[in-house]
């Protein structure tokens, strides 16, 4: 996957030459060091960056992975865990991982999973050998190296011998592949517990699906806990070592050294001649056929028992409604009638577009491959995206009707999607020559049709505003420029003010502003720019790390960190500027929040990656209460005073209702699925009319908020 604008051109001095993946914690690339030697690296997301927690999870990611060494792991080679964006980079190993294998090949002849159980069982010995539990052994962490497995991320493994760090009131793993300690006790959990997930991965290996797999996580966790694994498919001289490794009591799980011996007594000959009898003699290998009923349990009995389990400190606690407000079949539950006893029931924020129905959209490509959004943004009853394959298209909002397409044959994505009075705004791929340079590209709406194209080095963000297009353009010594919306004209340049500073370019209240920045020794200057003209007016100037959130009244709110700790601690201060008259007023935030902030209905929403969101007074500074989801990686949220909601999108497309009052979870969806084109980070939903549109795996969803249940 080529290198976007976005990523940098090197890291800790090593070049980089591809983006290899993305996943929820961070980026990895293929990249070169000064020797030439080629390297993986890992770089944690910006947002984790700013959690001591995390930060705390992956020293001892890079500890660990430093302490093991073999040759079915893949070493590490050079590591800054106190980096602003922390990295490490590993040994590069080109190939496939087993969970990609499975997808596009199926499941491995019988002789290729025992080669995959001997060279895993010498890798967990490894891992193993110098005190070390992995704790995450599954599919995705399992590289099918052409001289045998490599065994990597070690994210969320720990010393035997120290205490384990799970971010407070969640468990960490994939819980097809966890073992029943690691869901219920998690600080109890051993090197036992890898052989449990050794023996689930071996099992997905040789049928394509889990031992425990259901129709939903819960579902599964609860497998795991206290049913029986399903081997019928796993040929006959595996499946008496696996089901020992599946053993719900760890102490009856074969060691390492019996499971070397155990494997070793089988021929690869003896397991091809059983292969065509444990496989099924037609049909597919996915499908709703696969899942197994709960075996001498009802449905009722499931949600009582869940409820037990995961009791032990630091586990995720399974009761009826997982904290979530969903029942066990993963719907979502209705929204209550009301959102406290005597309060009315909320009020629809707007009418329901006409002929809406609940609808979802991905698109296929010319080529038969799919295409996925990465960027919406919507305007009155429609949205409006970019994407991969394509660079804007306009979806009705009634209908999930694609109304027009515009296709790209250039690698990469569009981006920086704005809408307004019948134009389109967007920015296409960067060059990949390094100068950065893109298109800033404006379409009719109605029709999709280019309007203009303007080309150059843009810095932070380009919006309209009134009937133009502001954009800060250039690397060094740029301008802020503002552009006529109908024709690409320039109106006005106003150059960057002072030596060394960097202007970003920000539309509040459909007025231009800009945020001009050196060190944080030397602060930001926050100006306002004259529409007209370009005119630039200073409004404040503030010393330190600073992060502008939005306009309260005539009172820009500006975030503030002190100089010297960086945006890894807790916000000290919020700071109210009148852009009318500069006068100052400072609210310390005794709450000390943490995480990505947003500005709506009056409220200071701060999200944390962890799933928790809590909300601040803008006026007081003062705490009004503060909700853990349960639901990681959400994005930016809106708010609906007239339905007294706050909704939040994750990157898995689960969508999240809370009471705009209290806090409390009102709904919530499930994932949108899976996609290559996933994002790590949760987007901001989108109000079109009464309904609310989601995008989440390169794939668009709508629904009624005030009647989610109906809309699934």
């Amino acid at each position: 996957m080529p290198l976007s604008a976005v990523d940098p051109d090197s890291v800790g001095g090593y070049q980089l030459l591809d983006r290899l993946g993305s996943g929820g914690m961070g980026v990895v690339y293929l990249a070169r060091s000064a020797s030439g030697r080629q390297v993986a690296v890992k770089v944690v997301h910006a947002q984790f960056a700013q959690n001591e927690e995390f930060r705390t999870r992956f020293r001892q990611e890079v500890a660990a992975v430093r302490r093991v060494s073999g040759a079915f792991t893949a070493s590490v080679v050079d590591a800054d865990p106190d980096a602003g964006l922390p990295w490490m980079a590993t040994l590069y190993v080109p190939a496939p991982t087993l969970s990609d294998r499975v997808d596009k090949q199926g499941p491995l002849p019988a002789a290729e999973v025992l080669r995959l159980a001997r060279g895993l069982v010498e890798a967990l010995g490894d891992i193993h050998r110098v005190d070390v539990v992995h704790r995450d052994l599954k599919p995705a962490n399992v590289l099918m190296a052409p001289d045998g497995p490599r065994v990597i991320d070690f994210g969320i493994s720990r010393a035997v011998d120290h205490e384990s760090l799970t971010f407070t009131g969640h468990i960490m793993g994939t819980p097809p592949f966890m073992s029943p300690e690691a869901l219920s006790r998690p600080r109890e959990v051993t090197t036992a517990s890898d052989i449990f997930s050794l023996g689930a991965l071996l099992v997905y290996a040789a049928t394509g699906h889990g031992p425990f797999d259901a129709e939903s996580p819960y579902l599964t966790m609860y497998q795991v806990v206290h049913e029986e694994p399903a081997l019928d498919r796993v040929a006959p001289p595996l499946r008496g070592i696996v089901e020992r490794c599946l053993d719900k009591d760890p102490s009856g799980r074969p060691d390492l050294g019996e499971l070397a011996r155990m494997l070793g007594e089988l021929s690869e000959e003896d397991l091809s001649a059983d292969d065509d009898a444990s496989r099924p003699v037609s049909g597919p290998s996915s499908g709703p056929g696969w899942l197994r009923p709960l075996r001498g349990r009802s449905s009722l009995a499931l949600v009582a028992a869940v409820t037990v389990v995961g009791l032990g400190a630091g586990a995720l606690v399974l009761t009826d409604d997982m904290g979530t407000g969903k029942p066990a079949d993963d719907r979502p539950s209705a929204m209550p009638s009301s959102a406290g006893a005597g309060r009315p029931s909320p009020v629809r924020e707007a009418a329901l577009p006409t002929g809406w129905r609940p609808w979802e959209l991905a698109l296929s490509g010319a080529n038969g491959e799919p295409d996925a959004f990465a960027d919406c943004r919507s305007d009155g009853l429609a949205v409006y995206c970019s994407g991969n394959g394509f660079h804007a298209a306009r979806i009705d909002a009634a209908s999930g009707h694609v109304d027009w397409r515009v296709p790209s044959s250039e690698p990469g994505s569009s981006g920086d999607v704005d809408a307004r009075a019948g134009r389109v705004l967007l920015r296409g791929p960067a060059d990949s020559d390094g100068s950065q340079r893109e298109d800033l590209i404006v379409l009719d709406a109605k029709t999709g049709k280019r309007l203009w194209t303007r080309r150059a080095a843009f810095t932070g963000r380009v919006a309209f505003f009134g009937r133009a297009v502001l954009s800060s353009d250039g690397l060094e010594d740029g301008s802020l420029v503002g552009r006529d919306a109908a024709t690409g004209a320039e109106l006005w340049s106003t150059p960057w003010p002072g030596d060394g500073l960097i202007c970003e370019s920000l539309v509040f209240d459909d007025a231009p502003y800009a945020a001009c920045s050196g060190t944080p020794q030397e602060g930001t200057t926050f100006l306002r720019l004259d529409p007209g003209n370009g005119t630039p007016e200073e409004i404040t100037h503030v010393k330190g790390l600073t992060h502008p959130v939005g306009l309260d009244g005539s009172d820009l709110l500006i975030l503030v960190w002190a100089a010297e700790d960086g945006p890894v601690e807790r916000v000290r201060s919020l700071l109210r500027v009148d852009v009318r008259t500069g006068v100052r007023r400072t609210l310390n935030l005794p709450a000390r929040p943490v995480g990505a902030a947003t500005l709506a209905e009056g409220r200071l929403f701060f999200v944390q990656d962890t799933g928790l969101v809590t909300a601040i007074d803008t006026t007081t500074g003062e705490q009004l209460w503060s909700e853990d989801t349960t639901v990681d990686l959400l994005g930016p949220p809106i708010a609906s005073g007239r339905e007294g909601a706050v909704y939040l999108s994750s990157y898995s497309g689960r969508l999240v209702a809370l009471d705009l009052r209290t806090g409390r979870k009102r709904w919530q969806t499930p994932a949108m699925g899976t996609s290559a084109f996933g994002s790590s980070e949760g987007t901001s939903p989108m109000r079109t009319g009464g309904s609310l549109v989601t995008m989440a795996n390169g794939s668009l969803r709508s629904l009624d908020p005030l009647h989610p249940n109906t809309s699934n």
